[in-house]
């Protein structure tokens, strides 16, 4: 593996990239989507400089995501055609077998699919907008904006969350009321049930 972290100057097309994660929270995309149209043409330009999509250079010099699902998912649906990337690694040498050996070793995919299932890295969608829905990832980012849990550097931190919530609260009323379902995820959020999870903010045992 060659470590190079450096941006690619030249626009690439969103369509070209590749996900390494099945779902994504479509909530989270919607406000992404929000937040994009409230930007004019100069600071919609600024944020696409500052936010570069860090990416893996892998075989058949295919780039795949590692982060930033959501706001590229997002900047599809709003009809941004190119992002600007940062590779972060060069896998490009290695066979695609391998190449997704080392994206599980290193933390740098999430093979799980909308029921919190662990799948063969073929039955990740190929482009973005094949991305599936998983509500209980929009629970759990709405959860951490709402200071249910602290932001964490452990990679998937909030797919971790969205899988804890996942078997304490029905999906369908996560669908049908989604602020019942916030407050009924912060009351399990601050339990000592949530407490071996990245960025956890409960009180204190009284053991």
């Amino acid at each position: 593996m060659v470590a190079v972290r450096e941006p690619v100057l030249k626009p690439v097309g969103i369509t070209d990239l590749r996900p390494t994660q099945i779902t994504v929270g479509m909530r989270e995309v919607e406000g992404k989507r929000k937040g994009w149209r409230e930007k004019n043409d100069k600071k919609a330009a600024q944020f696409l400089g500052k936010h570069m999509i860090p990416v893996i250079l892998g075989p058949s010099d295919r780039l795949y995501i590692i982060d930033h699902h959501h706001l590229t998912r997002a900047l599809h649906e709003e009809g941004v055609k190119d992002v600007l990337v940062a590779v972060v690694a060069n896998l490009s040498m290695v066979d695609p077998g391998t190449f997704w050996r080392v994206l599980d070793n290193r933390r740098w995919m999430h093979p799980f699919d909308d029921k919190g299932r662990r799948r063969d890295y073929k039955d990740i969608p190929k482009s973005v907008r094949d991305l599936v829905d998983d509500p209980f990832r929009s629970l759990a980012g709405e959860l951490r904006r709402a200071g249910g849990f602290a932001k964490d550097t452990t990679p998937f931190s909030e797919f971790l969350w969205a899988d804890f919530l996942r078997r304490r609260i029905k999906r369908r009323l996560i669908e049908r009321d989604f602020d019942r379902a916030l407050i009924t995820a912060m009351k399990f959020a601050k339990s000592q049930e949530a407490i071996y999870l990245p960025g956890w903010g409960g009180p204190a045992s009284l053991d």
